[in-house]
């Protein structure tokens, strides 16, 4: 005579013949795998004896000397490659000045891909911490659910016997397991519901940290390969002004003598010598030929050149902001302090590239009033383009430049906020452009998407 045993099942599982043990242990593997994941909101457990923080072992000594070593080698590897290049341009002046523009483009490329990077992060990071912070207030909802589990995962069902108090016994024991269990299965539910969205957003995370790292490294270097290719540049051009470095310190004292950006353009072009006589070759050069009213765009890929290629007044939709960012404040609008907007404001990431819209000649570089560093171009036909805000400017006065040539870089805070009469914490860059001494709404000139911009 063989024993009857009794197999309860859950009650919306009883067509399928699933038992209730292997339902509940179904759950409990389902939340344990989801904790054991986030390690910080499991159970708690006795904490381990913390490690001194002076306590490194000679593995990790080691490994952090062979990371330095490395990143010295690569390094040194790296500055070999841009001397071999640089040599390898030579006198090329067009070679030098189309690496310039196409690597300035390449960082400028990794910075706004960055910047992509980070707006994805943003509500990851955010949803991530009310996620956390939301099973953090339920530690204790899902140490219960989790020992709760185990309880039902290691009992017995219970058996249907002979006595007729035992089968009662068994009937209220099933009844009380079907009214419980499904209550606790649909919490341990909730809960791995939640976790599982908490382990998809930290992996989604991990993915863009990663790329973002990537990135962060490759800019590193596009800098370095820039920063070596602008002082080449700038080498070969001080070979050709033997009194640069004179005229420089006498253009900071003439900006002194001005109080206005008309007046200081004037002082420049007409008592500076390298200033004037970059005035006097826009004027002299006068606006490139066009065919039918249209800019000849093919004139852009002779980056040898020394005049604008493309006829500044001729040039409405083909510019590129000189920096990556997003505008804050454009022409026209209330300036903060009563008055109205010459220029558009851009705020940018630290360290930014900046480069210039257009072909000009530099009549100006350097520190002027509350504009902080301030860059100044000729660009033709009676046009002057205003770009202030940068920490550091690379070109100088008397220099001819191309559109999307490498001109200055941001710094770490705002250089402009007294004249913005903002507090604004990130970098800011100024754009002003002029005609015949007179700001214009600069907005016709921007391009409205990447494939119909100018560059070298």
């Amino acid at each position: 005579m063989h024993s009857t045993r009794h197999i309860h099942t859950y009650p919306d599982t009883a067509a399928r013949g699933v038992p209730l043990t292997a339902a509940v242990l179904l759950c409990l593997t389902w939340l344990g795998a989801s904790l054991a994941a986030l390690p910080t909101l499991a159970v708690a457990q006795p904490a381990a004896p913390a490690q001194p923080a002076s306590a490194a072992s000679p593995d990790a000594i080691k490994q952090e000397l062979e990371a330095t070593r490395e990143q010295q080698r690569k390094a040194t590897e790296l500055q070999q490659k841009l001397k071999a290049d640089i040599a390898a341009i030579g006198q090329d002046r067009s070679k030098l000045n189309q690496q310039l523009i196409d690597i300035a483009a390449q960082v400028r490329g990794v910075e706004a891909r960055i910047g992509e990077t980070e707006a994805r992060l943003r509500p990851l990071d955010s949803r991530e911490q009310q996620m956390r912070t939301s099973l953090d207030s339920r530690r204790s909802e899902i140490a219960e659910v989790l020992a709760s589990l185990q309880r039902a995962g290691r009992r017995t069902p219970p058996a249907l016997l002979v006595r007729p108090e035992d089968a009662l016994q068994s009937l209220r024991t099933a009844m009380l397991l079907g009214s419980v269990v499904p209550e606790l299965r649909g919490r341990a539910e909730r809960l791995t519901a939640d976790l599982g969205e908490l382990v998809a957003l930290r992996k989604a995370i991990a993915t863009e940290r990663d790329a973002q790292a990537r990135d962060r490294d490759k800019l590193k270097d596009d800098q370095v390969r820039l920063a070596a290719l602008v002082e080449e540049r700038q080498r070969k051009q001080s070979a050709f002004e033997k009194d640069m470095e004179a005229e420089n310190a006498r253009a900071i004292n003439l900006s002194r003598q001005v109080d206005s950006l008309q007046g200081l353009i004037t002082k420049m072009e007409q008592d500076l010598n390298s200033a004037a006589k970059a005035a006097a070759t826009a004027s002299l050069q006068g606006a490139p030929s066009v065919g039918n009213g249209k800019p000849n765009l093919g004139a852009l890929k002779d980056t040898a050149r020394l005049s604008p290629a493309v006829a500044f007044a001729s040039a409405k939709g083909l510019f590129a902001f000189p920096v990556n960012g997003r505008k804050i404040r454009d022409f026209g609008g209330s300036d903060g302090a009563g008055g109205v907007e010459r220029g558009i404001s851009l705020t940018t990431r630290p360290g930014a590239q900046v480069t210039t819209p257009c072909d000009g000649w530099v009549v100006y570089a350097g520190p002027f009033r509350s504009y902080g560093q301030l860059l100044i171009l000729n660009a033709g036909g009676g046009y002057h383009v205003l770009i202030a805000g940068m920490e550091r400017i690379s070109v100088n006065i008397g220099q001819f430049v191309l559109a999307g040539e490498p001109v200055a870089t941001m710094g770490s805070t705002s250089q402009v906020a007294s004249i913005l009469a903002t507090t604004a914490s990130q970098p800011v860059l100024y754009v002003e452009f002029r005609k015949d001494g007179t700001p214009i709404d600069s907005g016709p000139w921007w391009a409205a998407n990447e494939g119909e911009k100018v560059r070298g």
